[in-house]
């Protein structure tokens, strides 16, 4: 016992058994000399007291007082590792590896109760955990899916039997590598489709508004292109003939019956020049410049139609003949645009015997 407090237990004791002295000699009437003799005692009893706690203050043994304190020793720790066990993805055939630390601590079992296999039990419960978060997350995410697994395994938690508590550390989740090959080529062609099917997408949309909208005739042309340029009006009328061409050609008919003359007429093929060094010779040059035998309307007309390169089954050569009749009517060649007609009158006669004989 510490020494302050040992005195004032001593003095508090001699006042208490001095005071119950003093209230027996007055209740008593004890003599005087009776006074100092129990002062004396009172003293004596005090110092004796105070001695004999000091002396009994260290009651364990000398070896023992002189060891230091030593640590209490953990407990030894109940784990086990557990390594590439499969678990299931969200994709078939796609499993994770899971790899982890498995600990656990037992609980008190009822009376009677079988024995277990504690690391069994705790490796169960904390792979049963596990495969109810991986079977549906992708496994294309293994990574962030093995935080979320370090997080969820790292309490202690009962198991199904209720007979221990198990958690899981240093938790590690990948994929093989040839399923992470695998999937990183079918990103590539996932994106790659999508990339194609918007492009197809954006193609078609394109094709329905120019076929559909801008092109639907020859007005709607002219009003797209005029949105377009505002301040080209003189320029716009002069394409009316081109626009009303690319409509007839984008709906796969022939140019507008009002728009026709509009049209400029088809190119004529240049004229070959023939000199003293031509394969022909100057006499060949000579014969091109003489009258050419009479020949009959017939002949004289597929020449003509030969002259500006269209074949007999030339898919422009109706369109022509429609405009050598319009031609020969404004000139008031009525007899001329008859026979036009009658040689394109739906059909292609190759014989020239075909064509009527001239009037007479």
């Amino acid at each position: 016992m510490i020494g302050s407090g040992r005195n004032t237990i001593t003095v508090f004791v001699t006042l208490l058994l001095g005071l119950l002295l003093v209230i027996a000699g007055v209740a008593l009437q004890w003599p005087r000399w009776a006074w100092p003799v129990l002062a004396a005692v009172l003293v004596t009893a005090a110092l004796a007291g105070n001695r004999l706690m000091a002396g009994d203050r260290d009651r364990f043994p000398p070896h023992l007082a002189m060891e230091p304190d030593l640590p209490i020793p953990p407990a030894p720790r109940q784990e086990i590792r557990v390594s590439g066990v499969a678990l299931p993805s969200a994709v078939a055939d796609y499993d994770f590896l899971f790899s982890a630390t498995v600990r656990w601590s037992l609980l008190e079992s009822p009376d009677g109760a079988a024995l277990i296999n504690p690391s069994g039990l705790a490796v169960d419960a904390v792979l049963h955990r596990a495969r109810e978060i991986t079977a549906s997350q992708p496994p294309s995410r293994s990574a962030l899916i093995q935080h979320r697994l370090d997080g969820a395994l790292a309490t202690m938690q009962a198991d199904s039997s209720g007979r221990l508590l198990a958690m899981a550390l240093d938790v590690s989740l990948c994929l093989p590598d040839p399923d992470l090959e695998r999937l990183a080529k079918l990103s590539t062609v996932r994106k790659e489709r999508d990339v194609w099917e918007h492009e197809r997408s954006h193609e078609r949309n394109k094709r329905d508004y120019l076929g559909g909208d801008v092109l639907k005739d020859t007005g709607s042309a002219v009003v797209w292109w005029l949105s377009r340029n505002e301040d080209r009006i003189e320029e716009t009328v002069d394409r009316i003939g081109v626009l009303a061409r690319l409509t007839a050609a984008a709906n796969n008919d022939e140019v507008a019956p009002e728009f026709r003359h509009l049209v400029p007429p088809p190119p004529v093929p240049p004229q070959q020049d023939f000199d003293e060094e031509s394969p022909l010779g100057p006499e060949s040059a000579q014969e091109r410049h003489e009258e050419p035998p009479e020949a009959s309307p017939g002949h004289r007309l597929d020449d003509v139609i030969a002259w500006f390169g269209f074949g007999p089954h030339d898919p422009d050569l109706a369109l022509f003949a429609e405009h050598l009749v319009q031609v020969a009517e404004a000139h008031g060649k009525t007899e001329a645009a008859a026979r036009i007609k009658y040689r394109f009158d739906g059909r292609m006669p190759e014989d020239p015997a075909e064509t009527p004989p001239p009037e007479s």
